[in-house]
């Protein structure tokens, strides 16, 4: 950045002018005649687009550093009345107190430069506009008609590469249209900090690539297509597929995580053909992953659930059927099992709050039960408390944000991967390292890709600013413990203003861990921020949709909360069941044993419950199953009813982010006769001879909001913390967590994102691998199944191995049927004695199939 020294403010002003005092901070310039107060350090480029000068420009982009190395912007600019030698990028230039500054609109030498470096531009760059991608939305098209010669002096062959490279399975390459803005590097390097890509060669041979064999596995990759100001990086998946001007584009939010990112999407006659980053400075400010950028082919997957279906009691084959016939039978047999041993709901955790909140009052009032849970993976009660006293009812204005993290001087995550399961907060986590030093730990087993990122930021010229502190699966809970006594570095950094703490959904797997990180908390004055995996988690604990909670956090044990409740719903008055519900594994458990009728499953993948083979169980031996999902499941083999169900893009309403911040958006692709979760359910209510009120997402809502969220900060319950299980001869202790890219449903049909997925491996450290004999392949086994992958070296604590949890073969629930803190055995022998095994098999018991 070029420095410009300022001057000391004269007798009327900075720099002796005349006109209004500047404010402290600022200084005085002037851009092409106007006089301008702009902050000091603001970059020229910024102060002139505020007074409303558009100057051309390709390397510049406001949420990186400047780079000046397209020198498009080029402007002319005096200091202290004496022209500076040569026109200068006004990217890099800083204001400063008397300059004056002349832009392309005032300055024939400006103008004149800004013509020659596109001249210089165009000199290799095809004209292939009509069949490039970027056409028709191109910053280089339209500067060379605004900025640019109406003829080129370029007579020579221009230079010409072999097309495309693929960069990564997502990202191809044409370098010819290449204009080494190195946006796309210094997004790699600075935000994501996966420099996989970067500038090769020197001077007319430089150009973009990557190391060889050495893919840009990022999960951020696809914001390098949208950053690219040329056509050069393009997205494999689109490439060809349309031209700008024929997409309609609409407003949406991202639906696979508890970001709630902003996002732009795209479609053409009914089809969405890909989506875009849109620009929310307080939540995703201009980026997204590659899983909420690329994952929304699941909408017209070939196992898409379009007419509802019915078990023929004759052949015992679901069979399609009409609306009223299906609603008719759900509503039936639901009835019948609510005068038996009751009926209860699982919802999942991708509902939005409308939905939820109708899922939530269909189980009181048309199945008059509190027993409901959205919670489908690792729950505990000790969670629910947590949730019902520490973030129900917390918005942005009294919780942590977005912002908070990056303005924190220190973050704690504890039982929470953030590049896996919240990639934007793992961005910002990032930028509040690199540019803040903010000090980020990490309580868990290794350093994982998304760990180092966070704890050694590319371009901190100091060392590690952050800590890894490592401990044994489930010994999370002695380690916070001991943070105040064993860490008083980490504790004096969390006790400073605007520290945060980060708590994963996985800390219900380890008792006492929520209840130790209150403790922290008031001892320390760090504020906790709980972040889900799903996007729908917040919402439906503020629906209700949980087994001790009325909507808006009110205690299902509260009379004068039911009260409450009942009076809005227009219920007599002890019509509200006073008893707490079960959670998602008393469910499935009493489904299993008979001791339930009913069961009502809203989108539930059986994989992602902590034990498979229970909900297989349940399912089979429930007397009534009606489900509303998207595609065939598990679920579906065992329904009696199934109920089609729209959508994101299909439908309108509103996610809630880990935040509290509500994510309203519209219906994309209209008129496909989906309908919605509450739609369905306020129908099949009516069949049940009650009224949900729950039409539409518009109706779901204003009911909602005539019961508004209560904050109550209750103590916890003391939770003792569990014994650590310890491994013995030929066994360690599992750490396991889902990766961002796995096996999840609504990533199927993207083979371009599959290629990008981390592999599954078995990660153990050095010491552990030599006692327990194992090389090249593992075997993780347990009563229950086995598991065989490529192994590979980690600084892991010692006797700890890792899997992810649902990545290819790897499906730790169903297979192992363990989970992370569980003791497993490790072996370097076939999986079946006198055969051979390849790495990736699964055998033993797999949940009853």
């Amino acid at each position: 950045m070029t420095a410009i020294e300022e001057k000391p403010a004269g007798p009327a002003g900075p720099g002796g002018s005349g006109g209004a005092p500047v404010p402290e901070g600022h200084v005085r310039l002037t851009i092409d005649g106007v006089e301008v107060i702009a902050p000091k350090g603001e970059l020229l480029i910024r102060t002139a687009e505020r007074l409303g000068t558009v100057i051309p420009r390709f390397c510049d982009h406001p949420l990186l550093d400047p780079a000046g190395a397209c020198r498009q912007c080029l402007v002319e600019v005096e200091m202290g009345g004496r022209p500076m030698p040569k026109p200068q990028a006004s990217c890099t230039l800083t204001v400063a107190d008397g300059m004056v500054v002349k832009t392309q609109l005032t300055s024939p030498v400006a103008d004149k430069a800004q013509q020659g470096v596109m001249e210089l531009l165009l000199i290799n760059h095809p004209l292939d506009c009509p069949v490039c991608d970027k056409g028709g939305e191109c910053p280089l098209q339209n500067q060379a008609l605004a900025h640019g010669r109406s003829d080129s002096r370029f007579v020579e062959t221009k230079r010409t590469f072999p097309k495309p490279i693929p960069v990564s399975t997502q990202v191809l390459l044409d370098r010819e249209r290449c204009v080494l803005c190195q946006r796309c590097t210094r997004f790699s390097e600075q935000i994501a900090g996966d420099p996989f890509i970067d500038l090769l060669e020197r001077g007319a041979h430089q150009q973009i690539g990557i190391a060889q064999n050495k893919p840009f596995q990022s999960y951020f990759s696809g914001n390098t297509i949208q950053i690219c100001p040329v056509g050069a990086l393009t997205s494999a998946a689109y490439r060809f597929r349309s031209r700008p001007f024929d997409l309609v584009s609409a407003p949406s939010v991202c639906e696979h995580c508890s970001s709630g990112c902003a996002e732009r999407t795209d479609f053409r006659r009914g089809k969405v053909m890909r989506k875009l980053a849109g620009d929310d400075p307080e939540v995703n400010e201009e980026w997204i992953c590659d899983k909420g950028r690329f994952a929304f082919r699941y909408v017209t997957a070939g196992d898409r659930i379009t007419r509802p279906l019915v078990r023929d009691a004759r052949t015992g084959e679901l069979a399609p059927a009409s609306w009223t016939d299906a609603l008719r039978v759900a509503a039936e047999g639901l009835t019948k099992a609510r005068a038996g041993k009751g009926a209860a709901v699982l919802t999942g955790g991708r509902l939005t709050v409308e939905d939820a909140y109708a899922y939530a009052k269909f189980a009181r009032v048309a199945l008059h039960t509190n027993d409901i849970d959205f919670r489908a993976r690792a729950h505990s009660a000790e969670e629910l408390d947590f949730l019902a006293s520490r973030v129900v009812g917390t918005t942005p204005e009294d919780g942590v944000t977005f912002r908070a993290i990056e303005a924190a001087p220190a973050v704690l995550c504890v039982a929470f991967e953030p590049e896996e399961e919240a990639p934007i907060v793992f961005l910002r986590l990032r930028k509040a390292a690199r540019r803040n030093r903010a000090r980020i730990f990490h309580i868990g087993q290794w350093t994982s890709p998304g760990v180092e990122k966070t704890i050694r930021p590319v371009s901190v010229d100091k060392g590690s600013i952050g800590t890894l502190l490592a401990c044994q699966p489930g010994a999370e809970t002695a380690a916070v413990e001991g943070l105040v006594s064993h860490a008083p570095d980490v504790a004096e950094s969390l006790s400073r203003p605007g520290a945060v703490i980060l708590v994963g959904e996985r800390a219900a797997r380890i008792p006492g861990l929520l209840t130790e990180l209150v403790k922290l908390g008031e001892v320390t004055g760090a504020r906790i921020a709980w972040i889900p995996r799903r996007a729908g988690e917040r919402a439906a604990l503020e629906a209700g949709a949980v087994p001790t909670l009325l909507p808006g956090g009110r205690m299902v044990t509260d009379a004068d909360a039911r009260a409450e409740v009942e009076q809005a719903w227009g219920l007599a008055a002890g019509a509200l069941p006073a008893t707490p519900g079960r959670d998602t594994t008393a469910i499935l458990e009493a489904a299993a044993a008979g001791a339930i009728d009913g069961l009502v499953v809203g989108g539930v993948e059986v994989d992602d419950l902590p034990d498979p083979a229970l909900a297989e169980q349940a399912l089979a031996k429930a007397g009534f199953v009606v489900s509303l999902e998207l595609r065939a499941s598990s679920v579906t083999e065992h329904a009696d009813v199934v109920l089609p169900v729209a959508p994101a893009v299909e439908k309108f309403g509103t996610f809630v982010n880990w935040e509290g911040r509500r994510r309203e958006f519209g219906t994309t692709i209209e008129s496909t006769g989906a309908l919605p979760d509450c739609r369905v359910l306020d129908t099949l209510g009516v069949e049940m001879d009650v009224d949900l009120f729950t039409q539409t997402p518009k109706a779901a809502a204003g009911d909602l909001a005539k019961l508004p969220s209560v904050l109550r900060k209750a103590p916890l319950p003391v939770e003792p913390a569990a014994a650590v299980r310890s491994a013995g001869e030929g066994q360690a202790v599992l750490a396991t967590w889902r990766q961002l890219l796995d096996n999840g449903s609504l990533q199927s049909d993207e083979p371009h994102l599959a290629g990008t997925q981390r592999p599954a491996v078995v990660r153990l450290n050095a010491a552990t691998a030599a006692r327990l004999g194992v090389d090249g392949t593992a075997t993780v086994k347990t009563e229950h199944g086995s598991i065989t992958l490529p192994v590979e070296h980690a600084d892991l604590p010692d006797d700890v191995v890792w899997l992810p949890a649902n990545s290819g073969p790897s499906k730790v629930g169903r297979v192992l049927r363990a989970g992370h803190g569980d003791v497993v055995s490790v072996t370097a022998e076939d999986l079946l004695a006198g055969s051979s095994v390849e790495a990736g098999t699964l055998t033993g018991s797999t949940g009853g199939e």
